[in-house]
């Protein structure tokens, strides 16, 4: 039995459809899906979200975040989302080289920029485990 999926980013919609099943990385650990799920919000931290349409498994990186679940559809808003294929590797790889740069600089008193910093790091982290799992 499907459900709707939808994910938003700020900047587009990156996917709006019925899909099998949904498993997103919850603050507390990989949460697993389906129809008629119990309802819930729960908090998303960066990492790897699949989820199957007809047979076929989508995976894609995804940033920190919140996900609302229903029984007949789920709603992901978190702050990057992207498949392998528009993953840039050298990008992403400058980007956390820059955030442990400003990272080792910072007060650590600074607890909302040392915070940033940190899920600028665990984004691409994410990122860079997809784009090699996509090699392997």
């Amino acid at each position: 039995m499907a459900f709707h999926l939808n994910i938003v980013t700020p900047e587009r919609k990156v996917f709006s459809d019925d899909v099998d099943n949904v498993y997103l990385p919850g603050a507390d650990g990989e949460m697993g899906i389906l129809s008629m799920h119990a309802a819930l919000v729960t908090a998303m931290d960066a990492g790897e979200l699949r989820y199957s349409k007809d047979g076929k498994v989508v995976e894609l990186a995804v940033g920190h975040g919140f996900a609302e679940v229903t029984q007949e559809k789920v709603t992901v808003l978190t702050d990057v989302a992207f498949e392998q294929d528009e993953i840039d590797e050298a990008k992403v790889e400058a980007a956390m080289e820059r955030a442990h740069k400003t990272l080792a600089e910072i007060d650590p008193e600074e607890a909302e920029e040392v915070a940033a910093q940190q899920k600028v790091i665990a984004s691409a982290m994410a990122q860079l485990a997809l784009k090699k799992k996509g090699r392997g």
